[in-house]
């Protein structure tokens, strides 16, 4: 299934996405904000 990171400054939102993202399959990686996020980026492939 595809790898997914999600970038949001709302720790609720990053939740309620990483679940039910998770529930259908996905493979996920959280980052709270633009920096971590281009970090992690750059250490993984993702999809989407």
């Amino acid at each position: 299934m595809a790898n997914i990171l999600i970038i949001d400054d709302e720790k609720a939102i990053r939740k309620t996405l990483t679940e039910i993202l998770s529930f259908e399959g996905y493979k996920i990686d959280e980052a709270s904000d633009g920096e971590e996020g281009l970090k992690r980026f750059g250490d993984k492939t993702y999809d989407l």
